[in-house]
């Protein structure tokens, strides 16, 4: 995976930069320990790796704002890292730019329970949010599944979403308001606790740029009160295209579950023999629909869906009668990444979203592009709204990972043919990166940069990341359309 060239004398500079990092974070907030930098050499996209120039971690906003100005003056490139759990390569570091850790920003800074909002620093994990409130009966709805590890400052940056947002949306619809420092230093807020602001939406332009505009210091999120009851049903199918079209016809019929997930026969044996939930094991594909409201319209959609289920053809069906079996059966769906990780020596995790109509047929392809490629798939996704997560198993020790990763392109191919997307919720980074001129045209491609421009001119910000080509700021100013096509400059590829 090609990335930007370090730039002429930046490495000579490493000291100096050194030395004026310490004296903005003093202490032991800088690493530049070879060692140490290794904990750092890459996200959970971990086929690529790079160590970074140095990491800094600060603690407060001024620092942050200092260490922007800095690099700005002195040409240096920054990497914003959250967790680290980014599965598209979003936190990649450079080796001629330093990685701007916000582990440190950890605080619940405010709970408004009669605003129905949270003020947290970015290092928050996503599930501390519902933890803070839990004792009052609320929760965050979006619920990635590393909710466990993930930060809300890279929820925000990836856009993340969850098994419950189906029915309650992914981050940006559950965003109020957000801090930022711009590269300049410049300390920006947007939002609040109300729940719209007037003017450009700058804060949904902000919400799934990846880093590439700048960082994220300070979140306000909307918090619900947890549903009088919530019941999940497991509905087994012979295959995977009657579970396809059962959750077509499920939402078809007017009914939005609280989440509607779905896994195949491998994922469903995985998950199974790692925190045996009680899955049935004889099933090809695997329902998992929770419903949630008031009790009497949940006992009723319960039988509303379960006559779906037969109707497309299932083979089982179990309802949870308990809170500690609910929790049972998310917590396999939650635990299926690390579960398939015991059954191949590695696997890629894709992430694309499709029309929900389209579902059987991308499943029936996508087992004919396993075929062809002679790699294994596991499919785990958020069926209800399209968003797939095959997981392909392969060895980097036997030199499958090119194999895998034309597997994945293919697969992605497939989701944009199909009238999809290529991530729901992962992110472009250097991942998909040079797959956006499937979706977008030359002309598309350069107006989203010139968005970039405006925020970072300088192209200090995530280098390497979302767009195939790399323009100058300066050059997209003078770029005009010829015939609908954009005309790219002679600049090396990342």
């Amino acid at each position: 995976m090609l990335m930007p060239k370090p730039e002429a004398g930046i490495l000579a500079q490493r000291s100096d930069l050194l030395t004026d990092l310490r004296a903005i974070v003093p202490g032991e907030g800088v690493i530049a320990d070879e060692v140490a930098l290794r904990a750092y050499e890459s996200d959970g996209l971990s086929a690529y790796r790079q160590v970074p120039m140095a990491v800094v971690l600060p603690e407060t906003v001024e620092q942050v704002a200092a260490i922007m100005q800095l690099c700005d003056r002195r040409r240096i490139k920054v990497v914003p890292r959250g967790a680290g759990t980014s599965l598209s390569g979003g936190a990649l570091p450079l080796e001629d730019g330093i990685i701007l850790g916000l582990g440190k920003f950890n605080r619940v800074l405010e709970i408004d329970y009669e605003n129905r909002a949270v003020r947290v620093q970015p290092g928050v994990t996503n599930l501390g949010i519902s933890q803070a409130v839990d004792g009052e009966g609320f929760y965050y709805a979006p619920d990635p599944s590393s909710q466990i590890a993930c930060s809300i400052g890279g929820n925000v940056a990836e856009n993340a979403g969850g098994v419950h947002c189906l029915k309650y949306g992914v981050t940006t619809n559950n965003l109020l308001g957000l801090e930022m420092v711009l590269l300049s230093g410049e300390v920006i807020r947007l939002g609040g606790k109300h729940l719209d602001s007037g003017g450009y939406d700058v804060m949904g332009l902000l919400t799934g740029s990846e880093g590439l505009l700048g960082v994220i210091t300070e979140v306000t999120v909307r918090i619900l009160k947890k549903p009088e009851t919530a019941r999940a049903l497991l509905i087994g199918f012979p295959s995977s295209e009657q579970a396809g079209n059962c959750v077509s016809e499920v939402i078809g019929a007017g009914i939005i579950p609280g989440g509607m997930e779905m896994m195949d026969r491998a994922a469903i044996h995985a998950s199974e023999e790692f925190c045996h939930a009680g899955y049935p094991m004889e099933a090809e594909a695997l329902l998992i629909v929770e419903l949630d409201g008031p009790q009497r319209e949940v006992d009723h959609l319960i039988e509303k869906v379960g006559e779906i289920a037969t109707t497309c053809g299932s083979t089982s069906l179990r309802i949870s009668e308990s809170e500690e079996e609910r929790a049972a059966f998310w917590a396999g769906r939650k635990a299926a990444f690390p579960a398939i990780g015991r059954i191949s020596p590695d696997y890629m995790c894709m992430d694309g979203t499709i029309p929900r109509n389209r579902l059987a047929e991308v499943l029936k392809r996508m087992s004919e592009l396993s075929a062809h490629h002679g790699l294994r798939v596991a499919n785990v996704f958020h069926a209800g709204d399209g968003n797939l997560h095959p997981l392909i198993l392969f060895d980097a020790n036997a030199g499958e990972l090119e194999t895998a990763e034309e597997f994945g392109a293919d697969i992605l191919r497939l989701c944009v043919e199909v009238g999809g997307v290529l991530t729901g919720e992962h992110g472009i980074g250097i991942e998909k990166r040079d797959l956006m001129a499937e979706v977008f045209t030359a002309e598309d491609l350069a107006q989203q940069q010139r968005v970039k421009c405006a925020f970072d001119p300088n192209g200090r910000l995530n280098p390497g990341k979302v767009f195939p080509v790399l323009h100058r700021c300066a050059e997209l100013g003078k770029m005009v359309v010829h015939q609908g096509q954009m005309p790219f400059p002679d600049i090396p590829r990342f």
